[in-house]
């Protein structure tokens, strides 16, 4: 591994660290004021088991039951006693269902003297599945599969989930009401809203039916969509909004984000003396634009230079390759600096995945398409075929990190040679 290479890579791990969820939710976790006859926890997202087991140190013997569900793999736990679901992500599956049903019943249960635990990490809209009828498993699967491969953002996305789902948009607190509700939350969404990160279940919902009409008919897929979808939108069956009596008393709490993990990393790099600037935590749009254009400003850059920039974009699926949005990000961001020995890129999710793969990303630098040349790849064919894993696999420059235990977005971590 070159020193470029090693730098990136403990770059980005500094902000893996800043993002430990079970760190997170120890900073910020308070019991709330007054007596309650039973505490409660559901946890849910790729950080779930990390966020529960901090809340189970904090209260101990206090908490009457935990449902934790996680994306499959990502399971490692240690409250004792909890019900723990693994599910499918990002396209659900009835093993989501099934926990969903299970979080339903013990929301449904409490009264105004119980206390309910809420913690929620990215993932927790796929794992929290459980769609209203008239739509069914299946019907949802294939709504959100065409919404992920049109490239609809988090919002979008959610906006359509909120309304075909029976926990999400506010539901789980309305379905709890009216016992407390604390729910501490792991952003994984530009501006770390509360009612799109997971959905929002405990949040009063910003979107209308209507708003989800609007993004199945922008990406056309109005006639694409199972007619029960279509059916349970122009049914108008809305949401709890602001104001509502459910979240009187609720409380969303954001536990750590990426701008905190970003900012660790800027820490690392200007002690490895770099000169660091942290472009943007907003980043987002098409992966190979944003790619493209954090190159070019790369490009600009004076050695030695770190520039880092977060969020998460989204890749419109053309090809039949394989890959994910940071390792499409490191191949356009490949062919712009081609040639330059002095610039390189990582670009990671902080969950530890990237779209269908095992990798969390890829890295890239001045030689990759030489070295990919020489074994007969094509970078330019591989980026129109949506191909990147093959590509960066045959050379080495996936970078896995298996399950993180956290989830705030993406980082990207651009470095001009230092001496």
């Amino acid at each position: 591994m070159n020193r470029f290479k090693r730098d990136a890579i403990t770059i980005f791990e500094s902000a893996l660290a800043a993002a430990n969820a079970g760190n997170a939710v120890r900073r910020k976790f308070r019991i709330p004021a007054g007596h309650f006859d039973r505490i409660f926890l559901i946890s849910a997202g790729k950080a779930a088991c990390e966020m529960a087991s901090a809340v189970h140190e904090k209260i101990g013997e206090h908490l009457n039951g935990a449902i934790v569900i996680t994306k499959e793999g990502h399971a490692d736990v240690r409250v004792p006693g909890c019900w723990l679901w693994e599910a499918g992500h990002p396209i659900p599956d009835e093993r989501g269902v099934r926990a969903s049903e299970a979080v339903r019943e013990l929301a449904s249960q409490l009264t105004g003297r119980d206390l309910l635990i809420v913690c929620l990490s990215g993932g927790a809209s796929a794992l929290l599945s459980a769609p209203a009828p008239p739509v069914t498993l299946k019907d949802k699967q294939l709504t959100t599969g065409l919404l992920l491969r049109a490239g609809a953002d988090i919002h979008e996305l959610n906006a359509v989930r909120k309304h075909v789902s029976f926990l999400k948009g506010g539901r789980l607190a309305a379905l709890a009401y009216p016992a407390k509700i604390l729910t501490l939350t792991l952003s994984d969404v530009i501006g770390d809203p509360v009612d799109v990160i997971a959905s929002g279940p405990t949040a009063p919902d910003a979107t209308t039916c209507a708003d989800a009409i609007a993004v199945l008919t922008k990406y056309d897929l109005i006639h694409a969509v199972p007619p029960s979808v279509l059916e349970r939108l122009k049914a108008e069956d809305e949401t709890p909004k602001a104001g509502d009596a459910v979240f009187r008393n609720v409380e969303n709490v954001i536990v750590g984000s990426n701008r905190l993990a970003l900012e660790a990393a800027a820490a690392t790099a200007r002690d490895m003396g770099y000169e660091t600037t942290i472009l943007s935590d907003r980043v987002q749009g098409e992966a190979r634009d944003a790619g493209l254009d954090h190159a070019r400003i790369l490009k600009r850059a004076d050695p030695p230079a770190c520039i880092l920039s977060g969020g998460e974009t989204t890749v419109t699926v053309r090809g039949k390759g394989k890959g994910g949005r940071n390792q499409e990000f490191a191949l356009a961001a490949a062919i712009e600096i081609d040639g330059d020995d002095d610039r390189a890129v990582l670009c990671a999710g902080t969950d530890g995945t990237d779209g269908p793969t095992d990798a969390a990303g890829a890295f890239a630098a001045g030689d990759t398409l030489k070295r990919a040349a020489q074994l007969g790849l094509d970078a330019g064919i591989c980026l129109r075929e949506n191909n990147s894993y093959a590509f960066f696999g045959a050379l080495g420059d996936l970078i896995k990190t298996g399950p993180t235990g956290t989830n705030v977005m993406d980082i990207n971590v651009m470095l001009a040679r230092r001496s």
